[in-house]
């Protein structure tokens, strides 16, 4: 079956296979006894989904006995829907596309084991400027200073920016901490003129929790 999969997507169109069956294209050929088509399924349910595939790393593919070559695939699958995800970015109103910026924050910022924080930096219209993680590894937002977060808005000339950190648990509802840096750091953007426009919760590909979305901002 994995041998007819390409010919299908060019006959059919890629739409026409499942999660599994484009994952077998990319993995290609057979492995070492198994299936390409079978490896993509247990790799997929390993991962919980396809929305695990955001946060695969060299050491997690390792581990499920995924060769270098077809690591190196994936890797660079995930890496290229990142980074098209921040094209469709660029001219868009950041404002009305929440669901767009976390999708791009999950596979561009996603790690399975470590949390990570960083900013969106805006211009007027609310387009995108630039990103940037600021912090990576167990975070208290409590002990996060927001100076060190308009600092860089000042150093992109941003005139509003979109906080967004990752939530390694797969749950993205807002802690107490959240709730209270959230408030702490729109103040913060207030008295220097540069707005909170959302803080975003990553859980990973389609996980996701918007602060203004919530009223908290």
């Amino acid at each position: 079956m994995s041998e007819r999969l390409p010919d299908r997507l060019l006959r059919d169109g890629a739409r026409s296979l499942s999660n599994a069956e484009l994952l077998a294209v990319l993995l290609h050929s057979s492995c070492r006894g198994r299936s390409v088509l079978r490896l993509a399924d247990e790799l997929l349910q390993d991962l919980g989904g396809l929305a695990g595939l955001g946060e695969v790393d060299e050491q997690l593919l390792d581990r499920q006995g995924i060769g270098n070559v077809r690591a190196a695939i994936l890797l660079a699958a995930r890496e290229l829907a990142a980074r098209l995800g921040r094209t469709k970015l660029i001219d868009r109103q950041i404002l009305d596309h929440p669901a767009v910026v976390a999708n791009y924050v999950a596979l561009r910022f996603g790690c399975a084991d470590q949390e990570v924080m960083g900013v969106l930096f805006l211009d007027v219209r609310n387009q995108l400027i630039a990103d940037r993680e600021l912090f990576r590894g167990t975070l208290s937002r409590i002990n996060v200073e927001p100076r060190q977060i308009f600092r860089a808005a000042l150093h992109h000339r941003a005139s509003s920016i979109v906080l967004f950190h990752t939530h390694t648990s797969g749950d993205p509802t807002p802690s107490a901490d959240d709730l209270v840096f959230t408030r702490r750091l729109e103040e913060a953007g207030r008295l220097m003129g540069i707005r909170l426009v959302d803080h975003l919760i990553v859980a990973g590909l389609g996980r996701w929790v918007s602060m203004a979305r919530q009223g908290q901002i």
